[in-house]
């Protein structure tokens, strides 16, 4: 049996198919706990920290592929490639999930922000709510939650990939100037 080399795809690949996967685990698990519209706070840090791991440990896969070298851009192309790959499974699940398991996602979630919003501005005239309402409907559904998916994971891949290539670059010419 032939050493099959791995690449930078692959990787990418691999590390953007367990993030999506676990994005999607932590959704099922709300679901089933009656969670969806109201996770605590932990459940965002707990995605935060898988997020940021699983990115820092693509890149440092990519590092050691290349001999323990590493380059910025080679650092920002995998953790914004693994972003990209964990966000595209994240809408196709949501996808699944608000057309087919839980076709009123939509509405509810709207009812569960007009009372978040009524117990954080009690003194909110009708109009007001009214009109935050609206506004609220206007950036809720499929093509919104899609695009800010989509965007919310390469503007979070971005910043991790870049924070964790700046600490983990090094190239032949540091090594040289030693």
């Amino acid at each position: 049996m032939e050493n099959q080399e791995i690449t930078p795809k692959q990787i990418m690949l691999n590390y953007g198919l367990i993030l999506g996967f676990a994005s999607i685990l932590i959704n099922v698990v709300l679901y089933a706990a009656g969670k969806t519209y109201d996770p605590h706070w932990s459940v965002g840090v707990v995605s935060i920290i898988i997020t940021v791991g699983l990115i820092i440990m693509g890149i440092k896969k990519i590092k050691e592929l290349n001999n323990g070298f590493l380059s910025l851009s080679e650092a920002l192309k995998t953790g914004l490639g693994i972003a990209l790959i964990s966000g595209l499974i994240t809408v196709v699940y949501t996808l699944i999930f608000t057309n087919f398991i839980e076709p009123e996602y939509y509405v509810r979630m709207m009812e569960v922000q007009q009372q978040k919003t009524l117990e954080a501005f009690p003194n909110l005239t009708d109009e007001q709510l009214e009109a935050s309402m609206e506004m609220s409907k206007k950036l809720s559904g499929t093509f919104i939650s899609t695009a800010v998916t989509i965007i919310g994971s390469l503007i979070f891949g971005f910043i991790i990939a870049l924070i964790g290539g700046l600490i983990m670059k090094k190239s032949d010419e540091e090594i040289t100037s030693i």
